[in-house]
């Protein structure tokens, strides 16, 4: 999708290759980016410049399209012709479709479904199959749970990014493309240790961290599957497909245990949240004041239940040399 052949093929590398420098992914802007080369080759495009008529054209919603994926195809338009006005290509820049308002509404786990979730990965049937991705259950759901991370952040975890005896993660493959430094409980590098111990493989530093009894990694469709099948073990309904719970209501519910075990010490918000937003890999304040305020509201009475499950949930800080 990167090779592009219409006329802004040019300038469209070099606008993400800029944005790429700057440490952004951009994964998303450049596959759409790849739509819109096809688009102006569809649409005979010869001159440099984008017009107001091509960009209405570009910005009607289409058939079965979302109202995100609208709200992003026209933002990256934006952007682009931002950079080609910037550039000395004179451009219409449109606006943004009326910001679309989601309806999802993230499934909130009280610590009894916690405790039911973490004992049902453990009775799980590890079997004799050496490609099974069951033996890294127990630790991958605990982790995502202790840590907030994104699972696709924990399946690119490799050996030497987590640090066992100084209690810290390197995320480097983020969604956001940013580097972070994650700290985790004594219980959660318990857990990871008897894990790490029970594949007796040669270790790789290079190698990936949560990887199967023959030593190849896993996959996060696969983790998701386990999940639904712990799920069902746990007696926790699940919605069907886009319905829920999601293995990333893992991250949602660390967040509220997190902001909770840090109101309860008695540290202000305009504290807490800049810490929280930084340990999630937010890009800004505001993602991370959205979604705490959405499930603190839609949930008080769990603020006062968190209680000895926290140890999962929010370690003591401590200070190491960056990596």
């Amino acid at each position: 999708m990167s090779e592009f052949q219409g006329i802004y093929a040019t300038l469209l590398q070099q606008f993400i290759d800029f944005k790429k420098g700057l440490g952004y992914k951009f994964i998303d802007a450049e596959y759409t980016y790849g739509l819109f080369d096809r688009f102006t080759v569809q649409s005979g495009e010869t001159e440099i410049g984008i017009t107001k008529e091509l960009a209405d054209k570009w910005a009607v919603k289409r058939p079965n399209e979302s109202d995100s994926t609208c709200y992003r195809r026209v933002m990256y338009l934006i952007q682009f012709t931002t950079f080609l006005n910037d550039s000395g290509y004179e451009s219409y820049i449109p606006r943004l479709p009326r910001a679309y308002k989601s309806t999802f509404t993230p499934y909130i786990f009280t610590p009894e479904e916690i405790e039911a979730i973490f004992a049902a990965s453990d009775q799980l049937e590890m079997g004799s199959f050496m490609n099974s991705t069951v033996n890294v259950i127990p630790a991958i759901l605990r982790t995502l749970y202790g840590t907030g991370i994104r699972v696709g952040e924990a399946v690119a975890l490799r050996t030497k990014d987590v640090h066992l005896n100084e209690q810290y993660l390197i995320i480097r493959w983020s969604k956001n493309g940013k580097e972070r430094m994650v700290p985790f409980s004594d219980s959660l590098a318990h857990v990871l240790r008897q894990y790490r111990d029970s594949l007796q493989i040669i270790p790789d530093s290079e190698g990936c961290f949560f990887v199967k009894r023959n030593g190849y990694p896993c996959h996060a469709d696969t983790i998701y599957n386990w999940f639904r099948e712990v799920l069902s073990k746990a007696g926790i309904p699940h919605g069907g497909k886009g319905q829920g719970p999601r293995l990333h209501d893992l991250r949602h519910v660390f967040s509220i245990h997190s902001f909770v075990a840090m109101a309860e010490s008695g540290l202000d918000l305009y504290y807490s949240l800049p810490i929280l937003s930084e340990y999630l890999g937010h890009q800004s304040l505001e993602a991370t004041d959205k979604y705490v305020r959405l499930v603190s509201d839609m949930y008080p009475g769990l603020l006062s239940k968190v209680n000895n499950i926290c140890a999962y949930a929010f370690p003591e800080v401590k200070h190491h040399a960056a990596d």
